[in-house]
């Protein structure tokens, strides 16, 4: 039986954050403000995600699911846990590749963003190719018509 659980990490924390990043190899950061959270499976953190406010939202950034750990919901299981009791809309940027990830959440592309977002976008636009996209955490997603 897997012991899966979710858990807001406490500033004294973060770095149990960072270390899972750097274990998995990746350019994310714990740092800053914001919430940090983890998955953990049989205590032993194996996803995480970090939630800033920012306008009158907030701002997802770095869900990283460990590879080992993907293809279980996990990842999906961390982000409905944390936004089940959100009722203020809630960004996110993304490659396009994980756009359906996305929307089977709730998620649909951001026809609008707070100014700082929109630049931010901008920024990162001139490297990557990254999808804005948002949901009002409270709601269910509404399926698409064919």
């Amino acid at each position: 039986m897997t012991d899966l659980s979710f858990l807001r990490l406490t500033d004294m924390q973060r770095p149990l954050l960072a270390g899972f990043y750097r274990e998995q190899r990746s350019a994310m950061r714990a740092s800053g403000e914001g919430q940090l959270w983890v998955a953990r499976r049989n205590g032993k953190i194996v996803a995480g995600l970090k939630l800033t406010s920012i306008a009158h939202g907030h701002w997802l950034t770095g869900l990283l699911v460990a590879h080992e750990a993907r293809l279980f919901g996990i990842g999906s299981g961390l982000i409905g846990h944390v936004l089940k009791a959100e009722i203020a809309p809630v960004w996110l940027f993304c490659e396009p590749g994980l756009a359906r990830f996305y929307e089977r959440l709730g998620f649909l592309e951001a026809e609008q963003l707070p100014e700082q977002l929109r630049s931010r976008l901008e920024r990162y636009q001139r490297s990557k190719n990254l999808l804005a996209m948002g949901k009002l955490a409270h709601l269910e997603p509404i399926p698409r018509r064919s």
